[in-house]
């Protein structure tokens, strides 16, 4: 018997899939030096902050303050991202998602989740960054977002 998924109700269920997506990514050979060895993330410092980050885009019942692209933009002076990088976060992010979730908010944090990537990248690489797979292997998800923009 298989077993619909649930949708993302509360921060506990973003708890989950943010733990899920940084495991992840943490391992992940292109873009996990990102975060161990440029950032030195500490997960169980950022998972808070990320949540209520993702709280507040996806259930609007959370205070975030912080400065989201700051970061980004640091990471970028030391190591530039580029498309490939963006692409498989969204990889990650949608498999994690997947994995976990399924319906609405669920459909929504993957598309904010593209959102974000694409602003990401153009902010980083200028508004003509390419996403039209150029950037390398592994792009398909940007590609992809390329071509729902200009549908």
């Amino acid at each position: 018997m298989v077993t619909a998924k649930p949708d993302i109700a509360d921060r506990a269920d973003l708890g989950a899939l943010l733990r899920r997506f940084y495991e992840a990514a943490l391992a992940d050979r292109l873009i996990g030096p990102y975060f161990t060895e440029i950032a030195g993330l500490d997960l169980e410092d950022h998972l808070p902050r990320i949540t209520d980050f993702w709280e507040r885009a996806l259930l609007r019942t959370a205070e975030y303050g912080g400065n989201a692209f700051a970061p980004h933009a640091a990471l970028h002076d030391t190591r530039p991202m580029t498309a490939e990088h963006f692409g498989r976060w969204v990889q990650l992010w949608r498999a994690s998602v997947d994995g976990l979730y399924a319906g609405p908010n669920a459909d929504h944090a993957k598309a904010q989740g593209e959102r974000i990537a694409l602003s990401m990248l153009r902010r980083l690489s200028g508004a003509d960054a390419s996403t039209d797979g150029s950037g390398g292997p592994g792009f398909v998800p940007l590609a992809a977002v390329r071509l729902r923009t200009e549908a």
